[in-house]
């Protein structure tokens, strides 16, 4: 009887134990993990990050390790915002062409005639007179409407292959200064060390080629990189073409597999369909979906349609906040406080669907857990949507809403 006993706690114990390790947050590393080796993305250990919130401090840090590149330093932006911090990074780069480093940089076309203060044919070609070498991505040319999509809408820096920057950021005094009407500009970037950065040199390399007709491909854009920190990463990239679902499928695969909780930031809130129905999921099986949407918007439409988004998902269950302090233009993704991704895709379907885009997948808790903390911070500067808060709204706004979700297709 004794036995039977021990036997049937042990058993207990035994079926507990297998019931909590398949609930444990860790089995989303897995996952993941798994997911993106199915799809030949490269999970590579070893490798240090540094977060930046603020512009300021993504610029000095960047800013000084152009200072002290020795070979090469390679930029990919969508835009690069013609005022006094691109004035100053381009007088950096002309100094180091002058010490004999290779400096290559390119921009979108429309991403440049997009803000109101462009890079102009002048300018152009004077930064190019400084031994810089700059190029646009597909320059709009009648009829533009040809030239709408798809888009470079990527934000990637490497320096000697060593280095890497990628996240939401791209070049603009607004970044430190704000904008009138809207507020702080809030943003995430990163700096990468380790054998990721050869993933990043590698899409801006297969970029270079498609533009320019240059392969670059010696040993000195890909140096062996050592180790420098612990954390795991992957490189995802949507291009049209054999990655065009890569990051769609990311936002998926850890939304679906997640088992407690899933935080976001995204300023452009109007997910495609695959997207929607996985975090309706979520919701309803219980997992504690958190969103953070901006108050106010730098696109006409987009705020209205992200609100009516997030009006629906919170009828469903999930907690959204508007975030007052400004615009966040930050992309992130939080599941289960043990994996993160972060990076330039909107979670919506230009994003998605479109435009050339570069995210990182961080599987490290440590990591992760700056990105918690960043999250609660910024939930002390919003206020919860209630239900009724959308009703209270205009007419004018609630329809610009519906009209933006009913044109999610091409937002």
């Amino acid at each position: 009887m004794i036995l039977k006993k021990i036997f049937l706690c042990l058993t207990l114990m035994l079926v507990a134990g297998e019931a909590m390790y398949a609930r444990s947050p860790m089995a989303v590393d897995s996952i993941i993990a798994q997911r993106m080796h199915e799809r030949n993305i490269p999970v590579l250990d070893g490798n240090s990050v540094k977060f930046f919130t603020s512009g300021h401090d993504k610029f000095v840090d960047l800013f000084d390790a152009i200072r002290n590149a020795k070979s090469s330093i390679h930029l990919e932006y969508f835009n690069f915002r013609n005022d006094s911090i691109a004035g100053l990074l381009f007088k950096l780069l002309g100094q180091k062409v002058r010490e004999g480093v290779e400096v290559r940089a390119m921009y979108d076309a429309f991403g440049n005639l997009s803000n109101n203060s462009p890079i102009s044919n002048e300018m152009h070609d004077s930064i190019r007179m400084e031994g810089i070498n700059l190029i646009k991505f597909d320059p709009v040319r009648f009829p533009w409407v040809n030239h709408i999509i798809p888009r470079d809408h990527r934000k990637i820096v490497v320096i000697d292959g060593k280095i890497a920057y990628t996240g939401g950021m791209n070049v603009a005094d607004y970044y430190i200064t704000g904008i009138k009407g809207i507020g702080d500009w809030n943003d995430l970037h990163m700096r990468i060390e380790g054998p990721a950065v050869e993933e990043l040199q590698k899409v801006f390399c297969d970029m270079w080629a498609k533009v320019t007709g240059e392969f670059l491909v010696e040993q000195k854009y890909f140096p062996r990189l050592q180790d420098e920190g612990y954390s795991r990463m992957s490189i995802i990239n949507r291009a049209p073409g054999n990655t065009s679902d890569a990051i769609r499928d990311l936002y998926v695969t850890m939304i679906d597999n997640a088992h407690f909780t899933i935080r976001i930031i995204n300023p452009y809130f109007v997910p495609t369909h695959r997207v929607r129905a996985a975090l309706k999921r979520a919701v309803d099986r219980g997992v504690r979906v958190e969103i953070i949407l901006s108050e106010k918007g730098d696109i006409p439409m987009t705020p209205q349609a992200s609100h009516y988004v997030g009006n629906n998902l919170m009828k469903r269950g999930a907690v959204v906040y508007l975030f007052r302090g400004g615009f966040h233009h930050t992309k992130m993704m939080i599941v289960d406080d043990v994996c993160c991704t972060v990076g330039s895709a909107n979670l919506d379907a230009r994003s998605l669907r479109c435009d050339y885009e570069i995210n990182a997948l961080i599987l490290d808790k440590e990591v992760t857990q700056e990105l918690v903390g960043h999250f609660e911070r910024q939930k002390e500067s919003s206020y919860l949507m209630y239900r009724g808060w959308y009703s209270h709204q205009s007419i004018k706004n609630r329809f610009s809403g519906w009209l933006g979700n009913l044109l999610t297709p091409v937002l």
